[in-house]
């Protein structure tokens, strides 16, 4: 045990932001995944956002090259990373210089002043040997210490090479900001020995580095205050810290679970939607199928394949890939087969920005396909409401027969929160519409329906007396042959639509979170979630009435819709595109004529720009 010799200040916070950045090379995403996860140990409310660059490996020291990690912390309910930071580890110039903008006034700055030499400061581009003058910096509170000197002291028993060693760096200043926030050592201690459990040597030395890093925060402790984030009150559960990319793998194995069928994902790596694929391959002991394809529209349609053999079919990608696999939804909209759909958006259009997140794939969603083709489109909300989007996007696709899009983005797919391990139990049952349940007395067809639902009747192949023929072109309505029938095409089309209409008696109401007397009604949907509610709870803070209401569920719109929005005299669309949500509710409801607040930058939303624009829209 690590005890401080002499006393300490020790201020109480509610909340802190802390970002760790440096070369893509110095383990910050690493870092600070792990300051995380004990944070959610020790009972603090959580909010991440990793931030790095789409280069493989960018020139080392490079203004390009820099990768972040930002971590919003507290003691009460968390909505977001935070817009700045309180403290920021720069591993080197160049983080310095990316994040100066990013730090609140009296901000702490840990430096590795080994790393902050004149070649560095030059590779930075700083045309100054003080770069904190040089940024307007010199009201911040610096730490400066000799990382990589201590380090290769620290580490010289262990007999590394100075590469492994300097790789040891940010194990030492994770240890810094460990004491900074009076964050005990044995729970990183134990996740380091996992990690590196084949490797014992580098476990030890990362251990090492820790400690040390620990030990110098008590042996400067007069120049610097310590701070201690109070614990929140949690429901009592399983806790486990989760990104978004993940819950999704365990929302749609829990929706396959739950139908009683085999999880099948055809896909093709894609950043930022990778992850899924990489977790559900792992997942053999759930009976998940996995298929790394050679492309977008092999994955789609090895999905599609396995939805027509039985299977919960699903496919995961980006933007880039959604276009590709735009036909091939088409057919199983037609073939009208369950097929789950992941994008998670990235910055556009073409390759774009591959490691940045927009809103901007909704009309894609919506309607990017040949033909009246519609689809089921939900967002998730959060990191964790990945797990309930994906399980519900299963749940409709399977009991309704139709491909079921749903909309994730960079921001809540890397990052992450804490999420209470959910109890399968309580969630609602999911059931086939398998044509065991046929009740006509005219012979089965493959399109025969659900006269209340519209659905279509589920005849998996090798079902004794139920052989038929489904595929992407035309049938008729009753037979189930080809036709080119004008009327039957037009019927078709029609029936198509109001299955994914009469969706919304079978999905949850809007709800609307705030003043119910409110002056101005905040609408998002998707990743912005938490920006719009912690805006919203500032602004309550500021004496006005203000409303939320957030969409997950887009196509079809909750029943409540129009009737909800048309309660409130101000209405705002926030989104990060250029105003595609807004002009969809535009399209659905008559007179609807919301204000507008519309970012493109790749990055998310700047809470205090928002409470800044709202209150403009209230008070014109």
């Amino acid at each position: 045990m690590l005890n401080m010799t002499e006393t300490t200040k020790v201020t109480t916070l509610d909340q802190v932001v802390i970002r760790f950045s440096g070369d893509s090379g110095d383990g910050m995403q690493l870092t600070g995944t792990i300051f995380s996860n004990l944070s959610a140990i020790f009972g603090n409310d959580i909010s991440t956002f990793p931030d790095y660059p789409a280069e493989v490996r960018a020139p080392q020291g490079s203004l390009s090259g820099i990768s972040g990690f930002q971590v919003h912390l507290g003691s009460k309910k968390i909505y977001t990373p935070g817009d700045k930071a309180d403290v920021l580890v720069a591993m080197n110039p160049a983080a310095l210089k990316v994040n100066a903008k990013r730090l609140k006034p009296n901000a702490i700055i840990l430096i590795d002043t080994d790393s902050f030499q004149a070649r560095d400061l030059e590779k930075a581009q700083f045309t100054t040997d003080d770069p904190f003058r040089e940024l307007g910096l010199t009201n911040r509170q610096i730490v400066s210490a000799p990382v990589s000197t201590m380090v290769r002291e620290g580490l010289a028993e262990f007999g590394l090479d100075n590469k492994s060693v300097l790789r040891c760096k940010n194990m030492f200043t994770l240890g810094l900001v460990c004491w900074l926030f009076d964050r005990p050592l044995d729970s990183a201690m134990h996740m380091l020995q996992n990690k590196f459990a084949k490797k014992p040597l580098v476990a030890r030395a990362n251990i090492k580095a820790l400690t040390d890093g620990y030990n110098y925060g008590n042996n400067i402790h007069a120049s610097v205050s310590t701070y201690r984030i109070e614990s929140t009150h949690i429901a009592p559960g399983f806790y486990t810290d989760v990104n978004g990319n993940t819950a999704t793998a365990y929302g749609l194995i829990a929706a396959a679970e739950k139908a009683g069928l085999r999880l099948f994902l055809g896909s093709y790596p894609i950043t930022p939607a990778t992850e899924i694929l990489q977790e559900l391959a792992k997942r053999k002991d759930m009976g998940v199928i996995t298929v790394q394809a050679e492309d977008e529209i092999a994955g789609v349609c090895t999905a599609i394949g396995a939805s027509f053999a039985g299977c919960l079919g699903a496919t995961s990608t980006s933007g880039p890939g959604l276009a590709l696999k735009s036909e091939a939804i088409g057919l199983a909209v037609i073939a009208e087969l369950p097929l789950v759909v992941v994008d998670v958006q990235r910055g556009g259009p073409s390759t774009g920005m591959p490691t940045k997140s927009e809103q901007t794939d909704l009309m894609q969603a919506l309607y990017g396909r040949n033909g009246e083709s519609p689809a089921v489109v939900l967002a998730a909300t959060t990191p964790t409401d990945c797990f309930d989007a994906a399980f519900w996007a299963g749940k409709l696709a399977v009991e309704h027969m139709t491909p079921v899009i749903l909309l994730t983005d960079g921001f809540v797919a890397n990052g992450a929160a804490a999420w209470r391990i959910p109890d399968l139990d309580t969630y609602p049952d999911i059931r086939p519409h398998y044509v065991s349940g046929y009740k006509d007395d005219a012979p089965w067809k493959a399109y025969r329906r659900d006269a209340e639902s519209l659905v279509r009747y589920w005849a998996v192949p090798g079902t004794e007396g139920f052989a038929h023929r489904i595929g992407g072109l035309e049938k008729d309505y009753h037979t189930g042959a080809i036709s080119t029938d004008p009327d039957n095409h037009q019927k078709m089309v029609a029936v198509r639509q109001a299955k994914i209409d009469r969706i919304a008696d079978y999905i949850p109401e809007l709800e609307v979170a705030g003043d119910r007397d409110a002056d101005l009604l905040i609408v998002g949907w998707g990743g912005t979630s938490g920006h719009l509610y912690e805006a919203m709870e500032i602004m309550q803070q500021q004496g006005r009435k203000v409303a939320v209401a957030v969409f997950r569920f887009i196509q079809p719109l909750p029943k409540n819709t129009a009737e909800t929005l048309g309660r409130y005299g101000k209405v705002v669309v926030a989104e990060q595109n250029s105003g595609q949500f807004a002009g969809y509710l535009r399209s659905k409801i008559d007179g609807f004529c919301p204000c507008r607040f519309n970012r493109v930058k790749g990055q998310p939303f700047a809470v205090s720009r928002l409470v800044e624009e709202f209150t403009k829209i209230m008070e014109a």
